[in-house]
């Protein structure tokens, strides 16, 4: 999944707030809270990151969060605002299924896997979620489905060939 790592600017990448949780701990003290934020990165043009930050004030776990998103990059490929073919993917209890949609069907996914695809500059998109709806787990299971997805020209360069032959007959 990370053989596609990147680094980019940080002053190009948007950050999308995902999911808070709030996580007590029960000590003879009393109780403890502390918050996860998941955060979403990206800059639009194929670009994404996610990152999970966790502090004891909600602002500081964001926070956290986004700078281990910008840690955790990825290249995507988009052709014509979709993705170039299906691909199911999961991880941990959610499986997701990722289809490409023709021109104005719009992002048509969850609430955590929308905010993955409009990071990435994905404009239209049909995906759907099975089995654990936990917005860590679809978050990550989106993210391996993005990052096994390959178009013609890393076809054509992991086989060798160059993409003006394929397309020339």
């Amino acid at each position: 999944m990370a053989t596609n790592r990147i680094n980019v600017s940080s002053e190009e990448l948007k950050d999308r707030l995902v999911a808070i949780n709030r996580v007590t701990k029960v000590t003879k003290g009393g109780r403890t809270f502390t918050f996860a934020a998941i955060v979403v990165v990206g800059d639009g043009k194929g670009v994404i990151g996610h990152g999970l930050g966790k502090a004891g004030e909600v602002q500081a776990a964001i926070a956290k969060g986004i700078e281990a998103a910008k840690k955790n990059l990825i290249k995507v490929p988009v052709l014509n605002g979709t993705v170039p073919h299906e691909q199911l993917a999961r991880y941990g209890g959610a499986k997701v299924l990722v289809m490409p949609a023709s021109e104005g069907t719009g992002v048509v996914a969850g609430g955590a896997m929308r905010a993955v695809f409009e990071s990435a500059g994905i404009k239209d998109v049909l995906a759907k979620s099975k089995g654990s709806s936990n917005a860590h787990n679809l978050v990550k299971a989106t993210f391996a489905a993005l990052s096994q997805m390959r178009d013609a020209r890393m076809v054509a360069a992991q086989r060798g060939v160059s993409i003006e032959k394929v397309f020339k007959g």
